[in-house]
């Protein structure tokens, strides 16, 4: 009997001491229950980016188990150069802030940039919403409206653009530099926003833009027909866009098309990466990771893209991040070749 009782004891004590430990843990909230996360987009409201991060926005957080609040704060400035010194520097790694900034920062550090305080490859990546079509558009009123009157011109076009590492500015200096295009840079613009305006109002021929953004913030002038495609950066023509020349085709050298191939077309695969600082929680990045993509997936996100013209094409972070390695694996005899075309006046 003793013996009996002894056992029903240490049974029950185990019991109590098993509910014990193990209610905390089941108890335990999500860490994103309550709480806030910081979409920091390098450029101006009203652009591209912005629009993507806000729809975004909208709709990732009932991805994120304890359902967090989300929102989107412009850091406009320096091509977005001073979103992404924040969220490498400044930002905690703690998983309630991510930036969305140009993608061509990551080979402006290749290229030694000057102001760059951050380490592309220790960023941890989330993915990037889509792999951006670059074409040149340039006003109506302008006169260049194909690419035999951009060829032609007798005097540099004018073309608006933010800083290095923004699309607008890099790939217009990669066109003058290897297919010898008559352009004038007007550099120091907040973003794509302030440059349609610039357009509109005569300051400026044009604009290096995504299609994406083009369609989705340029509607009415594509419409109207003030503003006209005249030639596409990206390897294949787009279903959109089927008569309109690709820059590739102008190249007159293999060193031409080997550099267009890699300083433009493959620009265009790291344009819009959603970036953690270093040292996220891996945990915390893979919720991350998972939401965005399931994002993406929603159909309710996905009728709310195709209303605002936002072409969804994920690239997933792990892809990402390998991609962004690879950058800094180049020729280092091609990467001379492409900081000369960048730095020519």
């Amino acid at each position: 009997m003793a013996q009996r009782l002894l056992r029903l004891f240490l049974v029950t004590a185990i019991g109590v001491l098993f509910i014990v430990g193990v209610r905390p843990a089941l108890a335990q909230e999500p860490f994103y229950k309550g709480k806030t996360i910081h979409i920091i987009v390098g450029f101006a409201a009203g652009g591209g980016y912005d629009a993507y991060a806000r729809v975004i926005g909208r709709h990732m957080g009932k991805y994120i188990p304890g359902n967090p609040s989300i929102v989107v704060e412009n850091m406009a400035g320096a091509g977005s150069l001073i979103a992404a010194n924040h969220i490498y520097k400044a930002a905690k790694p703690d998983g309630l802030a991510f930036a969305h900034f140009s993608g061509g920062l990551f080979f402006q550090e290749l290229l030694g940039q000057q102001g760059i305080q951050f380490e592309s490859r220790r960023f941890e990546h989330i993915g990037a919403p889509f792999q951006d079509n670059f074409m040149m558009g340039f006003s109506k009123a302008s006169g260049i409206t194909s690419m035999e009157k951009w060829i032609a011109s007798k005097t540099p076009v004018k073309i608006g653009g933010q800083a290095p590492g923004a699309a607008n500015e890099d790939l217009p200096k990669i066109l003058k530099a290897i297919l010898g295009l008559p352009i004038q840079l007007v550099s120091g613009y907040k973003g794509s926003a302030d440059i349609r305006l610039a357009v509109n109002g005569g300051e400026v021929a044009g604009i290096c833009n995504a299609w994406e953004s083009f369609k989705s913030t340029w509607r009415k002038e594509l419409e109207s027909e003030e503003v006209v495609i005249v030639l596409q950066l990206i390897p294949k023509a787009h279903p959109d866009l089927p008569n309109v020349p690709l820059a590739i085709n102008y190249a007159k050298t293999d060193e031409a098309r080997k550099l267009i191939q890699v300083a433009v077309h493959d620009y265009g695969t790291l344009a819009r990466p959603l970036v953690l600082p270093p040292g996220t929680p891996k945990d915390r990045l893979q919720i991350l990771r998972k939401a965005f993509l399931d994002t993406l997936n929603d159909p309710e996100f996905q009728a709310e893209a195709k209303k605002a013209q936002l072409d969804i094409s994920a690239v997933p972070g792990e892809e990402l991040g390998k991609i962004v390695n690879n950058v800094f694996k180049l020729d280092p005899a091609l990467v001379a070749k492409w900081k000369q075309a960048l730095s020519a006046k």
